[in-house]
């Protein structure tokens, strides 16, 4: 097979959640242990950094790799989902994982992963392991996928456990209120290995701190240090949180003997996009009009990001809107600013909600404007509507941002 055939079998022949839904998601971890197990146990090769959340845990991932890629350490960053490109998910210095990589581990390991029947994202973190063992990473940043406790990346034992943030997303696998959501995210903490918590708040504070305190692991709250707040090329308001749970993890690594400078933390947060690639976070398109992504999809990044667009300076506001149809619209789309002109579509994939039943839904809450058979679609014509002076918002699910970037 070449590159695009293998990413074919991948994506088609097993479930993966982010395309599918409920069907991907596994009771346990049975399937990656044995996984690993057949590859030799990669992930006790390399250290690493485990980083969970509702929100942020995919800039804080990019920060800290792009902080200890300027100390000079060899770093390898998993995250999901990819863009653009699957290879996005597995970088080691802001490389992507070669397309012969892929292609080779799929057909070497093809017969164990359909036999046993492996999920696309139980596979992925396989490979994404073996190849930070292989070429030996100094560290690697690991992004859970989904939730913690169960995810198919918390297999490894890291230096330090990050939970950025807990909010409402997710409710049919992770549970609907904040302590079971919570209790599924620490799932990552492990026996006296340091966690950091990004945001405190009392209902999951608890929950975190009685985890910790039975795994006989020390718990760090962000909130409660005070740092110099380096600027950031990741703009948005949000990311001042991130930045703060992410110094506080810096913070720790180096009283693990990790020699990391101030000017390492501070080069590395103004030039997290070209250490790492990041998109999709507050990204600015073009300046006129003004085009602005931002890849934010359940209530709490939601409820930060509208908030910074209203403060935005325009004539009009455009809004082109899309998402999955597992989303409970009732607790998103009153978010969304009623003075604006929208454009709503659905994204390119099975789980995308429909853009005639979207717009009827944001109709409830005074969301006015057209629907469009696809993303680019709409995004054509919110820059044929718009002016030098007006803003155009482009959101409402990763899959939206990625046909227009």
């Amino acid at each position: 097979m070449n590159y695009r055939e293998t990413l074919d079998w991948m994506f088609t022949q097993l479930p993966m959640y982010q395309r599918q839904g409920a069907s991907a998601y596994k009771v346990d971890l049975h399937n990656t242990i044995q996984l690993a197990t057949y590859l030799e146990n990669p992930e006790t090769k390399f250290k690493s950094i485990h980083v969970a959340g509702t929100n942020g845990k995919g800039s804080t991932s990019h920060m800290l790799a792009s902080i200890l890629q300027e100390a000079g350490y060899k770093v390898g960053l998993y995250t999901s989902p990819h863009l653009k490109d699957y290879r996005e998910r597995i970088r080691i210095n802001g490389v992507t994982i070669s397309e012969e990589y892929v292609i080779d581990f799929i057909s070497k390991h093809q017969p164990y992963l359909e036999s046993n029947q492996l999920s696309f994202f139980e596979m992925t973190v396989g490979m994404a392991f073996q190849f930070f063992a292989e070429s030996k990473v100094d560290i690697a940043v690991i992004e859970v996928g989904l939730g913690g406790r169960l995810d198919s990346t918390n297999i490894i034992t890291p230096e330090i456990s990050v939970i950025t943030n807990i909010g409402l997303d997710h409710t049919r696998f992770l549970g609907n209120t904040l302590p079971k959501i919570a209790s599924e995210k620490a799932g990552i903490i492990k026996e006296d290995v340091p966690v950091v918590i990004g945001r405190n708040i009392e209902e999951t504070s608890k929950v975190f701190v009685e985890i910790a305190n039975a795994s006989q692991s020390p718990i760090y709250f962000a909130e409660d240090y005070n740092y110099t707040i380096y600027p950031s090329d990741l703009k948005g308001d949000y990311q001042r949180e991130n930045i703060r749970t992410v110094l506080q993890t810096i913070d720790l690594i180096k009283s693990n003997g990790w020699g990391i400078s101030d000017n390492n933390i501070e080069k590395g947060l103004q030039n997290v996009v070209r250490n790492t690639h990041l998109l999709g976070r507050w990204q600015i398109l073009q300046k006129r009009p003004k085009v602005i992504c931002d890849t934010a999809h359940n209530k709490d990044g939601l409820t930060v990001v509208m908030k910074q667009l209203i403060e935005e300076a325009y004539d009009n506001l455009h809004i082109v809107l899309g998402m999955v149809d597992d989303k409970i619209l009732d607790t998103i789309l009153p978010l969304f600013p009623t003075q604006a002109q929208y454009y709503f579509s659905r994204p390119d994939i099975l789980r995308g909600l429909d853009e005639k039943e979207l717009k009827k839904e944001a109709l409830k809450f005074n969301l006015i404007g057209e629907d469009y058979s696809s993303v680019r679609e709409a995004y054509e014509s919110a820059l044929q509507q718009a002016t030098d002076k007006d803003v155009i918002y482009v959101g409402g699910s990763t899959f939206v941002v990625a046909e227009i970037i």
